[in-house]
């Protein structure tokens, strides 16, 4: 019988299906054709595949989890880097860099990964609703700002995120991403509004 390495039983299968997750999540950054195997995942964890069949039943099974975990991390890390900043504009930065960031982290790769193996209709709704999640914060911070049409200049800078990521996909530098992103957007955040 394995050892429990945490306080209680429940604890420990927290954290066991945590690390199950995470394992899926590398192997699915890392690219791939494939939705990752129970036993590939296992190896990962250190786990026995018996082990991991514990908390998923099948692929299909271990890949819906990962869409409802990854989905929802994401829209916290960014919403919670948005909160620490004091002004409207320093939330639109702090929003285009939280994204850039997941991104070099290989978080985007684990949902494009997700996206060549899963189902459309599993990824369609939360999909949706991480963006819908991550758009009203950022419409939000532009009317405080004075955009005229902050659902408009939102999708523009939606754009900008989504051209720096391909660039950090494609080898530039997560510093130099943001960099460009901040040297376009800076200017019109940093104007007095009226």
């Amino acid at each position: 019988m394995p050892k429990i390495q945490a306080a209680t039983v429940a604890e420990h299968r927290a954290r066991q299906r945590a690390a199950i997750l995470d394992a899926a999540r590398s192997i699915l950054a890392e690219g791939g054709s494939e939705a990752p195997s129970l036993a590939a995942v296992a190896a990962r964890t250190g786990l026995a595949r018996p082990s991991v069949y514990q908390y998923f039943r099948s692929r299909t099974d271990l890949l819906d989890a990962v869409i409802v975990d990854l989905l929802p991390r994401w829209s916290t890390y960014v919403t919670q880097r948005m909160r620490r900043a004091s002004t409207p504009g320093d939330r639109v930065l702090a929003y285009v860099a939280a994204n850039l960031h997941l991104v070099a982290k290989g978080e985007h790769a684990v949902f494009r990964g997700l996206s060549a193996i899963a189902s459309p209709e599993a990824l369609a709704e939360p999909s949706r609703r991480l963006h819908e999640q991550l758009r009203a914060p950022l419409v939000e911070a532009l009317a405080e700002h004075g955009a005229p049409d902050p659902a408009g200049t939102a999708e523009l800078i939606q754009a900008i995120v989504y051209t720096a990521s391909h660039m950090i996909e494609n080898g530039v530098g997560e510093a130099k991403a943001r960099s460009l992103a901040r040297g376009l957007l800076e200017p019109y955040l940093r104007q007095p509004t009226d």
